[in-house]
Formats: C-alpha cells, structure tokens, sequence
C-alpha cells in the first residue's frame, strides 16, 4: 500500500537516505486514477528499497505550493529532501520503475 503524504508527516518522510516517490493526485483526476493502481503495486514491489506514496493536492497545499504543482498526476522522484528527478500525466509502469531504477 502507498503511504499517504500529507503536510504534516511529509519531513518524517523524506528524512530517509532511501529514495521518496511521491504521486501528487486529486479524487476528480481521470489519469490519476489511472495510475493509482499502478503506485500501489509499485510500493509493494520495492517495500524496504524505496518508500513510495500519494499526496492529494487538495487536501495539501503546503507541499503541493511547495513543489510547485500545477498538472496532476505529477511523480516526484527525491533524494536527500531534493528534487531528482519527475513525471508529468499517466505514464506508463516501465517510466516510473525507469526512473526508481536510475535514483536508487
């Protein structure tokens, strides 16, 4: 299952050397919903490697201003509380575990 990340546990989070996917969705957004069986089965499949999870823009500006969001779905790949790498809309599953591959 997906973390869910919210303001207030979004430092705990990313205060790991591991690295952090975070999935910036929203209940109305088709390709959100699209992908978020996909970020489910991801965070099972790399459990205790890479800490996977979803945040709802709506219920959490604070990050979502912080990161700058503006299109949903957006995947951001962080290391070290720093941005590496990032995904704009409904990718495919091969992308994203591209992209988990070449951050870890």
């Amino acid at each position: 299952m997906a973390l869910q990340i919210t303001d207030a546990n979004y430092d705990e989070v990313v205060s790991t050397d591991k690295l952090v996917v975070i999935d910036f969705w929203a209940e109305w957004c088709g390709p959100c919903q699209k992908i978020s069986p996909v970020i489910t089965a991801l965070a099972e499949e790399y459990e205790g490697k890479v800490v996977i999870g979803k945040c709802d823009v709506e219920e959490n500006t604070e990050i979502t201003s912080k990161f700058s969001i503006r299109n949903i779905p957006t995947i951001l790949f962080i290391r070290n509380n720093e941005v590496v790498d990032k995904l704009v809309g409904a990718v495919p599953t091969d992308k994203i575990k591209e992209k988990i591959e070449a951050n870890c």
